[in-house]
């Protein structure tokens, strides 16, 4: 099976994608096909069965049109907001809405006039049909497509109740059905399209050329030119055209429309910049991404992906391929329609004969049958679920979450277990320096001074730490180098300073030079470090122990406040996995506020670990680095990936991505998903509620057309206005 994923030009109703992929899935060879409501079609299909040329033209032969036919799947976005309507937005894209508002003028002037004596009943009834007419071509054209593809569409349904309602000679209840039939779709399709403009808008944001550097000189070159290891200029208060790594000037960047970050990044130029291939391994100070903007300072910028491959464009390619991944309640009533429709229908057929049985004419019971066609018409429960989903995943897209269809944005407001990877996740994901003890006279700044020089000829990342954080502390000081550098292995490392010879390692390396155990009170401060969760060392000089130095995988300074929020809002467990000994799992966990401190797990105990909680707490989320921790995300309901933005991995792999290198969004990502379950609910209660309370009111004869059309289209638009509040969720 293959999958194929394009953008078509046409903005399809809820209604209209579903006719779409029923008529795609009679297709010999099709899998199963999801639209969305943005314009983006998924398309599973056997290559035995249907070549991909057959594909396409299927697509263009049930009326659809791709954005780019030729290079269909490269991400491009169109800038079109249409329907199927496309054909009649001659006034623009609210047509619909005018003809609707004219519509009902026409209705009301006819209504006012009926309770005027001696104004000609023909006057009023020809106000009727013009309100009619008005009402009905959307409708009629709607229903005219469905038919032509043998479908019998909730437009032909209505529009069949109005044409009976005006051979009853009820030409009011016939104005008012169309009426507020076309109304309620054009609120619905200007409702939908408000949360389609917070994804659409992302597509704005990359400006359409950049200023690139060309043999000396500054050259405008659209950005689909700008190849890898170009250098680009970013004028202050402008936007950045590319992914890259800065290589000169020093500037803050307005990163929201990526991360979600609401605080400007400082960005500065990368020592290293030369070597710098790939975007995802570059420090989150040096690197920067195409659409986010610059502050008040010139930037150069390392050009490392192209336009097509940018973080932007797989962001806006995903998040429209997540509207086409269904929720479990969408599913659900998706299977309700496709017995429910066809009961419908079958129960209308028979209440057209109620007057063989019933002492009442045939138009009594055609009438009746009319009202409860519009009564039990499924329009609100059609659009209930993804009218929420597209809203929320719009809302999470704002925020730098990237929830990738209905499955997780329902899925993780249910979870009751957490399960965190440790490093690059909990913590900072290198090590830092943290303790330099001195022992005897000598002074914490010549302990550094040795340390440094020693630790700066060896390509260990702890060494690194002690190099990068010892010369924050001392500052601009010259510090001799040291010689000769040779390592111990599993001990330390050895090396030249100063005319005498430094060693710097564990108690193992001081036992065996020193054929005794070290010095007690060194065997206690290590120890004491050690249950903190930190690697501590030991500097000796000649024949003399300097001190200890000690390093380790800092917490990230959110990630107490974060688990302290996930605990309020209901989350218990808190399971951290790490390869690290327990001993230091456990002291990082006590630090930080883990619950359950998993240690010395490899990746597959990781999996192990996963199905344990499954199978203990139902509901069970992995927050890892999308890479090294894919098998426990796979394994896990939802898997999130930590710092997403630049890693393509990381965002192919997780169910959730969180862009920003930061933990915090993840109490954000919970509320909003229970928020949508909260908000699919109360949808699915209305929808229901009200063909429940209306098809045995019509069924009796209690209400006539008039008032079910008001309650039902009501209905209808009540949900995508109540979908819509998911657009404005802050907590």
């Amino acid at each position: 099976m293959k999958t194929l994923q394009v953008e078509i030009r046409e903005k399809l109703s809820t209604d209209e994608a579903k006719r779409m992929e029923q008529i795609l899935r009679k297709n010999k060879g099709i899998i199963d096909v999801s639209i969305s409501a943005s314009g983006k079609l998924v398309m599973n299909w056997d290559e035995n069965q249907i070549e991909k040329s057959d594909l396409l033209k299927s697509i263009e032969n049930a009326g659809l049109h791709l954005v780019d036919a030729k290079n269909n799947d490269e991400h491009s976005h169109s800038k079109e907001d249409g329907h199927n309507h496309a054909s009649l937005q001659f006034l623009g894209e609210n047509t619909e809405l005018y003809f609707a508002i004219t519509s009902g003028v026409f209705w009301v002037l006819g209504i006012v006039l009926s309770f005027i004596s001696g104004i000609s009943e023909t006057l009023v009834t020809s106000l009727f049909v013009i309100g009619a007419i008005f009402g009905g071509v959307f409708t009629f054209y709607s229903a005219g497509n469905g038919l032509l593809k043998g479908k019998f569409e909730i437009d032909f349904l209505m529009l069949f109740a109005a044409i009976g309602a005006a051979i009853l000679g009820k030409w009011g209840e016939s104005a008012l059905l169309l009426f507020l039939f076309s109304l309620g779709h054009a609120l619905e399709h200007y409702a939908m399209k408000r949360a389609r403009k917070s994804i659409s808008a992302l597509s704005d944001l990359t400006p359409p050329t950049a200023l690139a550097k060309q043999n000396g000189a500054l050259k405008e070159v659209h950005i689909e030119e700008l190849k890898v290891g170009d250098i680009i200029v970013v004028k202050p208060n402008s936007t950045i055209a590319a992914d890259g790594v800065v290589v000169k000037g020093t500037s803050p960047v307005n990163q929201a429309s990526i991360t979600g970050e609401s605080i400007p990044v400082t960005k500065r130029p990368s020592e290293n910049w030369q070597n710098e291939i790939e975007i995802n391994k570059v420090l989150a100070e040096h690197r920067a991404f195409a659409g986010t903007l610059n502050g008040n300072g010139a930037l150069e910028i390392k050009v490392l992906k192209e336009a097509k491959d940018s973080t932007l464009a797989r962001l806006i390619y995903l998040v429209k391929e997540a509207e086409t991944q269904k929720s479990p309640t969408q599913h659900l009533t998706d299977k309700f329609e496709k017995y429910y429709v066809p009961s419908v229908l079958i129960t209308i057929v028979l209440l057209l004969f109620a007057f063989v049985v019933l002492d009442e004419t045939f138009q009594q019971s055609f009438y009746r049958a009319m009202s409860v066609l519009i009564a039990a018409s499924p329009c609100a429960l059609a659009i209930s679920t993804p009218s929420a989903v597209l809203a929320g995943i719009a809302r999470a897209a704002q925020k730098g979450v990237l929830i990738k269809g209905g499955r997780p944005l329902e899925d993780l407001g249910g979870i009751s277990a957490i399960a965190f990877d440790k490093t690059g996740t909990l913590t900072e994901g290198r090590p830092t320096l943290t303790h330099a003890i001195p022992f005897g006279k000598n002074t914490k700044e010549h302990l550094l001074q040795v340390a440094i020089a020693v630790e700066a000829l060896s390509d260990h990342p702890l060494a690194a730490a002690i190099v990068d954080g010892g010369r924050k502390e001392l500052g601009n000081i010259e510090i001799p180098p040291a010689e000769n550098l040779k390592a111990l292995i599993a001990r330390g490392i050895q090396a030249d300073w100063k005319g005498s010879v430094v060693h710097i390692g564990n108690r193992r390396l001081f036992e065996e030079l020193t054929n005794a155990q070290v010095p007690t009170e060194i065997d206690q401060k290590m120890a004491d470090l050690e249950s903190t969760g930190n690697t501590a060392m030991i500097v000796h000089q000649a024949d003399e122990y300097l001190g200890i130095i000690a390093a380790m995988d800092v917490a990230r300074p959110e990630v107490i406040s974060t688990l302290a929020a996930l605990k309020k809002i209901g989350i218990k467990k808190m399971v951290m996995l790490t390869g690290d000994n327990q001993k230091v799992a456990n002291a990082i966990a006590k630090n930080i506020g883990i619950t359950d401190p998993l240690g010395s797990l490899l990746p597959e105990d990781k999996v192990t670990a996963i199905e344990k909680l499954l199978e203990e707490k139902g509901g069970v989320a992995m927050v890892g680095d999308g890479v090294n921790d894919a098998p426990a995300m796979a394994k896990s309901t939802v898997g999130i990936a930590m710092g997403a933005a630049g890693s393509d991995v990381a965002l192919e792999t997780a169910d959730i991505a969180l862009m920003a290198d930061r933990l915090d969004n993840l109490p954000f990502a919970i509320g909003l998903s229970r928020k949508a379950k909260s908000i699919i609910k109360q949808n699915l209660i209305i929808s229901l509620g009200m063909v429940a309370v209306l098809v045995p009111l019509t069924l009796l004869g209690t209400i006539a057309i008039g008032p079910a059309v008001v309650f039902h289209e009501g209905s209808t638009l009540l949900v995508v206005l109540n979908a819509l509040r998911l657009l404005r969720f802050q907590k």
